[in-house]
C-alpha cells in the first residue's frame, strides 16, 4: 500500500537544502514525482514543494522529516487524498458559487463542500438542489452576532478553507484575523486598481481597456491581501460599464476556481504581502 503525499516547506536561502532533504525521504523508499523550487531574492527565504509516493504512512514520514528541522524553517507533510474541506460564502450573485459546485462534482476540485453561508436568501433552493446545507445569516441582529455565527459554522463543519465567492460583506478585523491564510476573497477588478463597490463602472469611467479579477488572501485591509491569481479581458471603447460586467463574471468564476484548487493541492505559499505559488 502507498500513499500520496505533499512535502511543503520553507527556510532560509542557502546551499544544501535539497541536498539533506531528498536522502531523508529517498531512505524511506519515497519516489519523488514532482517538485517545485523558488528562492526569493529579496526575503533570502527558499520555498519548495514535493509531491511524493511512500510506502510509509503519514507519522512514520513526519519523523524522518523532521530531522531536516535544522534546515527547514517550517513545513507541512499533506495526504492527497484528503479533499480540503471548504466553506463558500455567498451574496445574491451566484456564479462563482455554481461553478465551484460543478467543478467540484466532476472533480475538477479535490475538495468537499461542507455547506454555503449567505446573508441573502437568493441562492438557497440552486444549493439545496446540490444537496448541500444553506446557512442563512442575515445582518438584521448585527454584524458582530452574524460573525460569531458564521464562525461556529466555519468550526461545526470542519471548514479548512472558507471561500468568499462574491459575498458582498465587509469581515470585521477580528473576523479576518482568525481566518488568516484560510479564507480566499474573489475581487471583481483587477487589483490593486478599483477597490471597493462597483470596480467595473469605476474602471468604464476611467475608460480602460483590459478588465479582470483577482483573487486574494483575506486580511483586515479592505482588497489588500496578498495576490493569488489573477486574469483579464480586453475591452473596447463601445463595450459599456453593464457589458464589463457580464464578461467579469466569466473571469471572477475561473480565477476563484483556480486559486481554490491551487490551496486544495497545498501549492500557495504566504510570503509576506505576496504569495508563492508552485
Amino acid at each position: 500500500m502507498t500513499h500520496n503525499f505533499v512535502l511543503r516547506f520553507r527556510s532560509p536561502d542557502r546551499p544544501g537544502i535539497m541536498a539533506a532533504v531528498t536522502p531523508l525521504v529517498a531512505a524511506q523508499g519515497c519516489d519523488i514525482r514532482a517538485a517545485e523550487v523558488y528562492g526569493d531574492p529579496e526575503t533570502g527565504h527558499f520555498f519548495c514543494r514535493m509531491e511524493l509516493v511512500s510506502p510509509v504512512d503519514h507519522e512514520t514520514l513526519s519523523t524522518k522529516i523532521a530531522g531536516a528541522e535544522d534546515y527547514l524553517l517550517d513545513w507541512d507533510l499533506k495526504d492527497l487524498a484528503h479533499k480540503q474541506r471548504v466553506l463558500i460564502a455567498v451574496s445574491k450573485f451566484g456564479h462563482c458559487l455554481v461553478d465551484l459546485i460543478h467543478k467540484q462534482e466532476i472533480g475538477q476540485l479535490p475538495i468537499e463542500i461542507v455547506g454555503v453561508v449567505s446573508n441573502h436568501d437568493t441562492m438557497r433552493k440552486t444549493v439545496e438542489w446540490h444537496g448541500l446545507p444553506y446557512h442563512h445569516l442575515p445582518m438584521s441582529d448585527g454584524k458582530e452576532a452574524q460573525e460569531a455565527r458564521f464562525l461556529s459554522i466555519i468550526e461545526e463543519s470542519g471548514a479548512e478553507l472558507t471561500v468568499l465567492a462574491r459575498y458582498m460583506q465587509i469581515l470585521s478585523d477580528d473576523f479576518s484575523a482568525r481566518l488568516d491564510g484560510r479564507c480566499i476573497n474573489i475581487h471583481h477588478s483587477f487589483l490593486p486598481s478599483f477597490k471597493g463597490a462597483k470596480p467595473y463602472h469605476q474602471a468604464h469611467t476611467r475608460g480602460v481597456k483590459i478588465i479582470g479579477a483577482t483573487a486574494h488572501f483575506v486580511t483586515a485591509d479592505l482588497d489588500e491581501g496578498p495576490i493569488i491569481e489573477q486574469d483579464v479581458r480586453r475591452v473596447s471603447h463601445a463595450v459599456v460599464a453593464d457589458e464589463m460586467v457580464a464578461i467579469g463574471r466569466e473571469i471572477e468564476a475561473s480565477v476563484l476556481s483556480r486559486a481554490v484548487r491551487w490551496h486544495a493541492e497545498h501549492r500557495i505559499f504566504q510570503n509576506g504581502n505576496k504569495t508563492v505559488v508552485l
